[in-house]
């Protein structure tokens, strides 16, 4: 084990990492099982919710928060956490959620007819203006259709998808696919240099774009199948960002480590620029 002595929240946080670069949220693990934790927060059935705001209003703080295939909490979250192509259950479809990231669907009658019945809902207008005019976060429909057609959609062996503070995560007994760090600019630089401390001549860390939930799941997933997997930097995500923000603040972004990964960098914390001047005046923050 690498256990260590320092404690958020009265928890041990179980990574020298965590420790070195003086994080101030846990590090999540993420994590597939069969059985949900007894204590776990969950969304609803059918309720819409966004699956950053469990990692990170809830694992980043200290509880554990559980997923399953009706419990996803929007249709982006459900294809980033493993649950298949949950974008078939979009309204209007595949069309529609490639014309909702792009340039919307008012251009249709079925699509200004969807719009109408969510503005009608309670709570549904701001999603019906971002579906009939779009989120425009990518070109033009065709667009989207590639970047779909490029994510590792997957359809997990695992009935559901655990994010717990890594404090919570036994390796002896969970199936821990990653850890999570949520970081500013100073901690992130630092974490990109550990993940190159042993192989330089390689690229171990990459910025994909994708939503803030894909990059730590199905991306990270993806990695595990790599000769050498990559650590991954997270949350240009807008909406994403919108979401965290009043729990981790506005500078966050994500670096998840796929498990071997972070063991790794786990190794090369003793040793390292952590114990220099350099670090220790960015720790400083002089003015």
């Amino acid at each position: 084990m690498w256990v260590i002595g320092q404690r958020f929240g009265g928890k041990n946080v179980n990574s020298k990492i965590a420790v070195a670069i003086g994080l101030k949220t846990n590090p999540v693990a993420i994590v597939w099982c069969d059985e949900a934790p007894a204590d776990a927060l969950q969304y609803k059935p059918g309720r819409w919710g966004c699956v950053m705001a469990l990692i990170g209003g809830v694992a980043a703080k200290g509880k554990t928060a559980v997923f399953d295939r009706e419990t996803y909490g929007c249709w982006g979250g459900g294809v980033g956490l493993g649950f298949g192509n949950c974008y078939t259950k979009f309204p209007g479809g595949i069309d529609g959620f490639c014309s909702f990231l792009s340039d919307g669907n008012e251009k249709t009658d079925l699509g200004r007819k969807i719009g109408e019945a969510m503005a009608g809902s309670p709570g549904g207008v701001r999603m019906a203006s971002d579906f009939l005019h779009g989120e425009r976060y990518l070109k033009d429909p065709p667009t989207v259709e590639r970047f779909l057609g490029a994510l590792p959609i997957q359809d997990i062996p695992a009935k559901y998808v655990c994010v717990k503070p890594l404090s919570e995560a036994d390796p002896l007994r969970d199936e821990i696919k990653s850890v999570t760090f949520f970081v500013e600019p100073d901690a992130l630089s630092a974490l990109v240099v550990l993940a190159n401390h042993v192989h330089p001549e390689t690229e171990n860390v990459g910025f994909p774009y994708a939503a803030g939930c894909q990059v730590m799941g199905i991306l990270s997933y993806r990695e595990l199948s790599r000769e050498q997997p990559r650590a991954l930097v997270g949350l240009s995500d807008l909406s994403a960002r919108k979401t965290i923000r009043p729990s981790l603040g506005e500078h966050v972004l994500s670096f998840t480590a796929p498990w071997p990964v972070f063991l790794s960098m786990e190794k090369s914390v003793d040793g390292s620029f952590f114990g220099r001047e350099t670090w220790a005046a960015l720790r400083a923050r002089p003015i």
